[in-house]
Protein backbone atom coordinates (compact mmCIF):
# COMPACT_ATOMS: atom_id res chain seq x y z
CA UNK A 1 0.00 0.00 0.00
CA UNK A 2 2.78 2.44 0.86
CA UNK A 3 4.35 1.95 -2.59
CA UNK A 4 1.37 3.70 -4.20
CA UNK A 5 1.96 7.03 -2.50
CA UNK A 6 4.36 9.75 -3.61
CA UNK A 7 5.87 9.58 -0.12
CA UNK A 8 7.09 6.00 -0.40
CA UNK A 9 10.26 6.93 -2.28
CA UNK A 10 12.08 4.95 -4.91
CA UNK A 11 14.21 2.07 -3.61
CA UNK A 12 17.85 3.04 -3.86
CA UNK A 13 17.07 6.50 -5.29
CA UNK A 14 14.78 8.58 -3.10
CA UNK A 15 14.06 8.06 0.57
CA UNK A 16 10.53 7.88 1.93
CA UNK A 17 9.03 11.35 2.30
CA UNK A 18 11.73 12.91 0.13
CA UNK A 19 11.48 14.33 -3.37
CA UNK A 20 13.87 13.48 -6.16
CA UNK A 21 16.49 16.21 -6.66
CA UNK A 22 15.39 16.63 -10.27
CA UNK A 23 11.85 17.55 -9.10
CA UNK A 24 12.99 20.58 -7.10
CA UNK A 25 13.85 23.46 -9.45
CA UNK A 26 17.04 25.44 -8.97
CA UNK A 27 16.87 29.17 -9.54
CA UNK A 28 19.69 31.16 -11.02
CA UNK A 29 21.21 34.11 -9.18
CA UNK A 30 19.28 36.55 -11.43
CA UNK A 31 15.97 34.73 -10.84
CA UNK A 32 16.51 34.86 -7.08
CA UNK A 33 17.36 38.56 -7.34
CA UNK A 34 14.09 39.22 -9.21
CA UNK A 35 12.08 37.41 -6.53
CA UNK A 36 13.87 39.32 -3.77
CA UNK A 37 13.20 42.60 -5.60
CA UNK A 38 9.47 41.88 -5.94
CA UNK A 39 9.01 40.76 -2.34
CA UNK A 40 11.06 43.72 -1.08
CA UNK A 41 8.70 46.03 -2.96
CA UNK A 42 5.75 44.51 -1.10
CA UNK A 43 7.53 45.02 2.24
CA UNK A 44 8.40 48.63 1.36
CA UNK A 45 4.82 49.36 0.31
CA UNK A 46 3.53 47.80 3.54
CA UNK A 47 5.88 50.01 5.59
CA UNK A 48 4.36 53.07 3.90
CA UNK A 49 0.95 52.20 5.39
CA UNK A 50 2.16 51.58 8.94
CA UNK A 51 3.86 53.58 11.70
CA UNK A 52 7.50 52.78 12.48
CA UNK A 53 6.52 50.65 15.51
CA UNK A 54 5.51 47.85 13.16
CA UNK A 55 8.31 45.57 11.97
CA UNK A 56 7.98 44.46 8.34
CA UNK A 57 10.24 41.81 6.82
CA UNK A 58 10.35 39.69 3.68
CA UNK A 59 11.94 36.39 2.79
CA UNK A 60 12.54 34.16 -0.21
CA UNK A 61 13.33 30.57 0.71
CA UNK A 62 13.47 27.18 -0.95
CA UNK A 63 10.73 24.72 -0.15
CA UNK A 64 9.85 21.22 -1.24
CA UNK A 65 8.01 22.54 -4.32
CA UNK A 66 10.38 25.38 -5.18
CA UNK A 67 10.83 28.94 -4.00
CA UNK A 68 8.57 30.28 -1.26
CA UNK A 69 7.96 34.02 -0.87
CA UNK A 70 6.81 35.50 2.46
CA UNK A 71 6.17 39.01 3.81
CA UNK A 72 5.45 39.32 7.53
CA UNK A 73 4.42 42.17 9.85
CA UNK A 74 5.01 42.17 13.60
CA UNK A 75 2.76 44.79 15.25
CA UNK A 76 3.82 46.41 18.54
CA UNK A 77 1.18 44.29 20.34
CA UNK A 78 -0.84 41.35 19.13
CA UNK A 79 -0.02 38.51 16.79
CA UNK A 80 2.20 38.72 13.73
CA UNK A 81 0.55 38.46 10.30
CA UNK A 82 2.07 37.19 7.08
CA UNK A 83 1.35 36.57 3.43
CA UNK A 84 3.15 33.96 1.42
CA UNK A 85 2.95 32.11 -1.86
CA UNK A 86 4.83 29.93 -4.28
CA UNK A 87 5.56 31.86 -7.48
CA UNK A 88 4.95 30.36 -10.91
CA UNK A 89 8.29 28.88 -11.92
CA UNK A 90 7.67 29.57 -15.61
CA UNK A 91 7.35 33.30 -14.90
CA UNK A 92 10.49 33.22 -12.77
CA UNK A 93 12.42 31.27 -15.42
CA UNK A 94 11.33 33.71 -18.13
CA UNK A 95 12.64 36.62 -16.05
CA UNK A 96 9.21 38.26 -16.08
CA UNK A 97 7.74 40.32 -13.28
CA UNK A 98 6.44 37.67 -10.91
CA UNK A 99 4.27 39.99 -8.81
CA UNK A 100 2.46 42.81 -10.59
CA UNK A 101 2.19 46.32 -9.13
CA UNK A 102 -1.52 45.83 -8.44
CA UNK A 103 -0.85 42.57 -6.61
CA UNK A 104 1.92 44.20 -4.56
CA UNK A 105 -0.39 47.03 -3.51
CA UNK A 106 -3.22 44.65 -2.67
CA UNK A 107 -1.00 42.43 -0.51
CA UNK A 108 0.58 45.44 1.22
CA UNK A 109 -2.83 46.96 2.05
CA UNK A 110 -4.10 43.62 3.32
CA UNK A 111 -1.08 43.05 5.53
CA UNK A 112 -1.23 46.58 6.93
CA UNK A 113 -4.94 46.24 7.67
CA UNK A 114 -4.47 42.84 9.30
CA UNK A 115 -1.62 44.12 11.46
CA UNK A 116 -3.66 47.15 12.55
CA UNK A 117 -6.57 44.85 13.41
CA UNK A 118 -4.26 42.73 15.57
CA UNK A 119 -3.32 45.83 17.57
CA UNK A 120 -6.95 46.89 17.88
CA UNK A 121 -7.99 43.47 19.14
CA UNK A 122 -5.06 43.29 21.57
CA UNK A 123 -5.81 46.64 23.22
CA UNK A 124 -9.62 46.71 22.92
CA UNK A 125 -10.11 44.85 26.19
CA UNK A 126 -7.92 47.28 28.10
CA UNK A 127 -9.45 50.54 26.82
CA UNK A 128 -12.45 52.11 28.53
CA UNK A 129 -14.74 53.93 26.06
CA UNK A 130 -14.85 57.69 26.73
CA UNK A 131 -18.44 58.14 25.60
CA UNK A 132 -21.46 56.43 24.15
Amino acid sequence: MNGNTPYAGLPGETGAGQRAAADVPDLSRDQKRLLHRDVSRIAARTREFLPSEYVVDSDVSSGMTGPQVTVAVRPPVGHAVSAGFTPDLEDVAAGEEVITADERSEVARGLAASAALQVKQAVSNNVTPTGK
